[in-house]
C-alpha cells in the first residue's frame, strides 16, 4: 500500500508539472509567431520570446527589406561625387589617340551567320533636318519589317506625336542620337562641318540628356547611342561604355545623310550580307531614301534575307 501511494503521489507530481509546461509554452509558441509575422527574416532575434503577450509593431515603424534593386547592385557612398563628377576626374587629362567611325568600341555589324540584317534609320533634327519621312516609315509597316530608329532631341521635341506613334509600335526600337547632333569628342574636333562636343562634360551631356528624354517619354533606356556624325575619339568611346551605352555603328552606308538618289540607295542595300548593319535616315522626306528602299527590300526578301531590330543579336 505504501508502495503505491508513493507511485500515485509521484504521478500526480508529473502531471502538475506537465500541465505547468503546457500553460507556460503556449503563450511563448504565440509570442515567437507574432515576432516572426511582425518582422523580415533579417531581423528575427534568434532569442527566446519569453513574455506571455506581445504589443503589436505598428505597420508604419515595420522594417522591411529593399527589393528594388538586386542586393548586390553598387550603391554610392552618401557623400560620394556624382558618376557625371567621377568621369570628369578620371577622363579629364586623358588624350585621345584615335578618331573615325569603326574605332574600336564602335559595333559595326551582327554576330550571326543567319542571313538578317538591321535597317536603321537616323532621325537628326535641326539644321540637319526635322522633317518625317512618312512614306518610308508607312511601307516598313505596312511590308512589316522591322526597324531600329535613332532620334535626336531636336527631331524629338519637333515631332512629339509622331515619336509617340513610333515608340508605341513593336515594329520600331528608338535609339539614342544624341543632344545636339554632335561627333563625341572630348576636345571639339569636328567631322563634316560639324564641331564635336568640346570636353568630357560636354560628352557625358551629348549621351545623357537624350537619353533621359527618350526614356522619360517611353519608359525604356536607350541601349545603344549613335553620334552626329558617326564619328567618335577613343576617349569619348570609353566615357560612353561607362555611361552604360553600346555605340552602334554600321557596316553599309544606305543613303550618305540623304545625298543618295533612288538608284544608289538600291544598289548601296543590295550590297548588305547577313550581319549587316544599315545606315540610312527618315528625316528628310523631300529626298529618295524612301524610294530606294522600297526597292532593294524585296529584291533582298527573295534573296532569303530578313530584317531585325539591332538588338535582336549580339553586335560588334
Amino acid at each position: 500500500m505504501r508502495k503505491r501511494m508513493v507511485c500515485f503521489l509521484f504521478l500526480s507530481s508529473a502531471l502538475i508539472a506537465l500541465t505547468g509546461c503546457g500553460v507556460e509554452r503556449g503563450p511563448m509558441k504565440l509570442a515567437d509567431e507574432a515576432a516572426v509575422s511582425e518582422k523580415p527574416d533579417s531581423v528575427v532575434s534568434a532569442t527566446p520570446v519569453v513574455q506571455s503577450t506581445v504589443t503589436p509593431v505598428p505597420s508604419s515603424k515595420v522594417m522591411s527589406t529593399d527589393i528594388s534593386a538586386p542586393t548586390d547592385a553598387p550603391r554610392l557612398p552618401a557623400k560620394s561625387p556624382s558618376l557625371a563628377q567621377t568621369l570628369v576626374e578620371r577622363y579629364q587629362k586623358a588624350v585621345p589617340t584615335k578618331w573615325g567611325e569603326n574605332i574600336p568600341g564602335v559595333r559595326t555589324h551582327l554576330v550571326t551567320q543567319d542571313k538578317v540584317i538591321a535597317l536603321t534609320f537616323d532621325a537628326c533634327g535641326g539644321k540637319e533636318g526635322s522633317g518625317y519621312d512618312e512614306k518610308l516609315v508607312d511601307y516598313l509597316i505596312k511590308e512589316q519589317i522591322p526597324a531600329t530608329l535613332f532620334v535626336n532631341a531636336r527631331w524629338l521635341a519637333a515631332n512629339p506625336d509622331i515619336f509617340a506613334k513610333l515608340a508605341a509600335n513593336p515594329l520600331f526600337e528608338i535609339e539614342n542620337h544624341g543632344t545636339e547632333h554632335r561627333p563625341l569628342s572630348v576636345n571639339g574636333r569636328a567631322a563634316y562641318g560639324i564641331a564635336g562636343t568640346k570636353d568630357v562634360s560636354n560628352v557625358i551631356r551629348e549621351v545623357t540628356e537624350n537619353a533621359d528624354e527618350i526614356e522619360k517619354r517611353t519608359g525604356r533606356r536607350p541601349l545603344f547611342f549613335r553620334s552626329g556624325t558617326a564619328f567618335y575619339d577613343d576617349i569619348a568611346v570609353d566615357i560612353a561604355h561607362d555611361l552604360g551605352f553600346q555605340l552602334a555603328g554600321y557596316n553599309v552606308l544606305g543613303d550618305a545623310g540623304a545625298t543618295f538618289n533612288t538608284e544608289q540607295v538600291y544598289h548601296a542595300l543590295i550590297k548588305a550580307r547577313s550581319g549587316s548593319i544599315v545606315l540610312a535616315h527618315m528625316n528628310h522626306p523631300e529626298k529618295d531614301t524612301a524610294e530606294g528602299v522600297m526597292k532593294a527590300i524585296p529584291v533582298m526578301q527573295k534573296a532569303g534575307f530578313r530584317f531585325v531590330l539591332l538588338s535582336a543579336y549580339p553586335v560588334e
